[in-house]
């Protein structure tokens, strides 16, 4: 479907690539900015104090949060997706012949089938933006970094492997944890995928 074109569509390119389009599009002067100025936001901002000008937006965490969230959601949009194909549509019709609701149906009965799916697509983007170093690194910019910039930094500025190695070591270990508790709650072996 059209939809599922615009979810694979970030696959289509490369990284850089997209995180190059997110520079321009949040640098000052950009679409978006011109989009704050046009919808009256800027003129809103300015008179309540919140800002004076255009608001800054490149090299910002909210650049960074928004360029990771278009780069990471097919990773958690796809299991849910895979997931919800495999929950039988008689489901919902029985909740509904049993005097449900649509919304009542839809979260008793529906959405704890589908947990699985959006936990495994959770971690699984997680465990991505863990370790991510362009996109934070060219969009947020040097004041803005995940813990991957500060191992970069520590190797290649401090020369010093061993703050590098512990914090390689710290996104080994969260890693890890979340796995196991991933594990606990859903269980790899009762995960069903398309």
């Amino acid at each position: 479907s059209i939809l599922m074109i615009f979810v694979l569509l970030p696959f289509w390119t490369s990284l850089l690539v997209r995180t190059t389009a997110w520079m321009i599009l949040m640098q000052d002067g950009g679409v978006f900015a011109q989009l704050l100025n046009l919808t009256g936001i800027t003129w809103l901002l300015n008179l309540t104090g919140l800002a004076e000008g255009t608001p800054q937006l490149f090299k910002t965490r909210f650049a960074t949060v928004v360029a990771m969230t278009h780069i990471q959601l097919p990773f958690t949009l796809l299991p849910i997706y895979s997931v919800m194909k495999t929950i039988s549509p008689s489901y919902m019709r029985a909740a509904k012949s049993l005097g449900g609701t649509p919304l009542y149906s839809f979260v008793r009965v529906y959405m704890p089938q589908t947990l699985p799916g959006v936990a495994a697509g959770c971690l699984l983007t997680f465990i991505l933006c863990l370790g991510y170093y362009i996109t934070p690194a060219l969009v947020g910019g040097p004041t803005d970094q995940m813990i991957s910039g500060f191992i970069a930094s520590a190797i290649n500025t401090e020369n010093n492997w061993g703050k590098a190695s512990a914090l390689g070591v710290i996104l080994l270990v969260a890693t890890l944890i979340l796995y196991y508790v991933y594990n606990k709650l859903v269980g790899i072996d009762r995960m069903k995928l398309g």
